[in-house]
């Protein structure tokens, strides 16, 4: 039976509601047209469950959901495991947060929720009430054991130095070779997307940003652009320059810190000093501009405003030492002997996990949606960094190139931006019934996707978020296969994950 889905302000999207039985061969079809999935989101309904698979792909900004109907009292879905690996952890999420069961699924046990969670309560569920009683987190998380002559295990974390937020490795070594690398994650689920149902747009602006901390804009510009769409609520191109800056702004600080990180895990401390001096120069650039130090504050729906922008002048200098730095580390016989080589990760592999951003472009798969999803046409030629190695090596070029890329892209933004603010109100009338929007934007790690819908009161009904993270952790495990222990914080680092991104 045919429903009506919830209303779009863009004509880029099409929803199309399919049954289970249709589903797998739905998908097959859109993945073989080269489009990726982007998001699973469950929602719901009075009558059903309702589950929304967002597919999306380039040239042009096409975007493709599959919506369908589960039964409320017991709910499954045909998993699409088989033919997407992202596919089957979505399925997994959505089972340990709805309850809803992926039949045949060929990995069916818990991703989100750890052992000690209780059984059969789902959170996000609206009957979900106070959590009942968790068990003891004393007993021991069902890794997979590896056995045989020599092998031993290392445990990293779940504890970590510095102020990055909890995640555990169980590294299964014999001698000093990884043969296996478990990574377990979601020690600190914070119900971010739980705690935006009932929020207005504005209320809930302050959880977007803050949903990774080093990714402020990029998730706040998503948000505003899912709002946007829902509510079909034009900006002035001026906003759409304005958060173009922002987001080129974001990403310099982030591959400053990573490029004088990975010279500092093989021993080059000098040269992460310097990167550390410069990543300080541009966080206090960042509290000029915005007057908050990772940029929060300047984006909402509706527009963006800055205090004051920085010069052309101010960001080629800092391209400038930055492009120093990564000579004297290039020119460097240890750096190279370490980074080249080390933890490849192929182009297959890539394409396999739905990996994004820096990790993919440095194993020759392009994907940008600066370029592939534009918000403003001044960032529609956007031309990415790509390297083939798919090691370290390649993953340090990639963000020593997209440094000077962004310097440049910047210098043509910063001439058609001014200072001040560029904001539209909220339409006084929005297209009726419960509306639905889409946000597409290339953070510094990679692709952001994020779908909302906006109940007839002008209340969320639900946000899905995904950071790219979530999509990449995968890879890490794939790309240590068969290196040596000595590697793991540098290859750890290469990638540079999310865990508050992810553990949403």
């Amino acid at each position: 039976m045919n429903r009506p889905m919830p209303s779009s302000g863009s004509a880029r999207r099409r929803s199309t509601e399919t049954s289970a039985a249709d589903l797998g061969l739905r998908t097959a079809d859109l993945l073989a047209q080269g489009y990726r999935l982007a998001l699973v989101a469950a929602h719901e309904d009075p009558d059903a469950f309702r589950l929304v698979y967002l597919f999306t792909a380039a040239g042009p900004d096409r975007r493709e959901e599959l919506v369908v109907r589960a039964d409320r009292e017991a709910p499954t879905v045909p998993t699409l495991a088989g033919v997407s690996f992202s596919a089957g952890r979505f399925e997994r999420e959505m089972r340990d947060m709805y309850g809803i069961v992926p039949t045949n699924h060929p990995l069916a046990r818990r991703l989100v929720r750890h052992q000690h969670w209780p059984v059969g309560w789902y959170p996000m569920r609206s009957d979900a009430g106070p959590p009942p009683a968790f068990g003891s987190t004393e007993d021991p998380y069902p890794f997979l054991t590896v056995q045989g002559p020599g092998v031993y295990e290392i445990p990293v974390g779940p504890i970590h130095a510095g102020v990055i937020e909890p995640g555990h490795f169980r590294i299964s070594v014999v001698g000093e070779t990884i043969l296996k690398l478990k990574v377990r994650l979601w020690f600190t689920h914070k119900g971010i997307e739980k705690l935006m149902e009932g929020r207005t747009p504005s209320e809930a602006l302050p959880l977007a940003e803050r949903v990774s901390g080093d990714t402020a804009v990029g998730h706040s510009l998503a948000y505003s652009l899912a709002v946007e769409e829902a509510l079909d609520w034009p900006v002035p191109s001026s906003a759409g320059v304005l958060r173009a800056v922002l987001l080129e702004m974001e990403r310099l600080y982030n591959h400053v810190a990573d490029i004088g990180a990975l010279c500092n895990d093989v021993g080059y401390g000098i040269l992460n000093s310097h990167a550390s001096r410069i990543r300080e120069q541009l966080l206090r650039l960042n509290a000029d501009v915005t007057g908050h130090r990772l940029l929060r504050g300047a984006i909402a729906p509706g527009g963006a405003a800055v205090r004051t922008l920085p010069t052309v002048g101010q960001i080629r200098a800092i391209a400038d030492e930055v492009a120093e730095i990564v000579e004297l580390a290039l020119n460097n016989s240890v750096v190279r002997d370490r980074f080249t080589g080390t933890s490849v990760l192929t182009a297959q592999r890539v394409r396999d996990v739905g990996a994004l951003g820096y990790v993919a472009r440095a194993s020759g798969v392009d994907h940008d949606a600066r370029r592939d999803h534009p918000f403003h046409e001044a960032t529609a030629g956007v031309r990415a960094v790509i390297e083939n190695g798919g090691d370290v090596l390649a993953r340090f070029l990639v963000r020593a190139g997209e440094v000077q890329a962004s310097a440049e892209l910047l210098a043509e933004l910063l001439a058609g931006a001014s200072d001040g603010g560029a904001w539209q109100d909220m339409p006084t009338r929005v297209p009726s019934g419960q509306l639905s929007g889409v946000g597409l934007v290339e953070g510094w790690r990679g692709t952001i996707a994020q779908r909302i819908e906006i109940r007839p009161d002008g209340t969320i009904a639900r946000l899905k978020i995904v950071d790219p993270s979530v999509l990449t952790w995968p890879a890490l495990p794939m790309a240590l296969a068969g290196t040596i222990v000595p590697d793991f914080p540098l290859t750890n680092k290469s990638f540079n994950l999310s865990y508050a991104g992810n553990d949403l």
